[in-house]
């Protein structure tokens, strides 16, 4: 995981300076006594935001199974819709939660390619992060963040030969840049990335004989959508 870790540090890195810098760059274009209206008005109001997402899940296809050389994982990618509430302390310090649920379905590769589809779970992946909005660029609002995420696995199901999956409930580390333009006081337009850390304990059965090992997600979360605050 440490190089997993590094690289997913220095990409997330590369991200967060290139939406801040997409921020200023679009705020220097803006008239400023238009922007700077909207960020009086959008400060001006209460400390709750609610934003609604098309969310892009694309995990990281690598893990294996304990005693079999050369054995990994993938798992399928999905879109789905997601929800965040945030409450804002102060300007600058804010809290969200997010909140969604998909699915992954599990293929067996590597050395154990051959088997096929091992699986698949649904997963509802509730993640808090401690956010620092920037307040320098008008209606441009970039922020990072940084939190905790756990993650539940239910209606879990092996495929063909493979039974009694189980994939265990995990905690794990989430990153988090992106940015709103505000509209007007209340209604804005959100982009939005999180890495998440996750690489959570698993195992099934193969024709009744015993399989453990690790799923190492590690997925991103890239979406966008609409933002309300009041």
């Amino acid at each position: 995981m440490p190089n997993t870790l590094t690289r997913s540090l220095s990409l997330f890195a590369a991200v967060a300076l290139a939406a801040i810098g997409q921020a200023a760059t679009a705020a220097d274009l803006t008239p400023a006594p238009a922007a700077e209206a909207v960020a009086a008005d959008v400060e001006a109001l209460g400390p709750w935001q609610i934003r609604l997402r098309a969310l892009g899940v694309i995990t990281n296809n690598s893990g294996h199974v304990n005693g079999i050389s050369g054995s990994d994982l993938s798992y399928s990618d999905t879109i789905v819709p997601e929800l965040d509430i945030t409450y804002y302390f102060t300007n600058n310090i804010a809290a969200e939660l997010i909140l969604g649920t998909t699915y992954a379905n599990i293929d067996a590769a590597g050395s154990i390619d051959a088997l096929g589809k091992v699986g698949k779970t649904w997963l509802l992946p509730p993640t808090l992060t401690l956010q620092y909005h920037f307040t320098d660029f008008g209606a441009f609002k970039p922020y990072v963040g940084a939190g905790v995420n756990y993650t539940l696995f239910y209606n879990q199901s092996g495929k063909g030969a493979f039974s009694d999956l189980d994939v265990k409930n995990e905690f794990g580390a989430a990153l988090q840049v992106g940015f709103d333009y505000m509209i007007d006081e209340h209604w804005g337009v959100n982009f939005d990335v999180k890495k998440l850390f996750l690489e959570p304990e698993w195992k099934v059965k193969l024709d009744g004989a015993p399989l453990s090992g690790k799923a190492k997600l590690d997925p991103w979360l890239i979406g966008t959508g609409i933002t309300y605050r009041f």
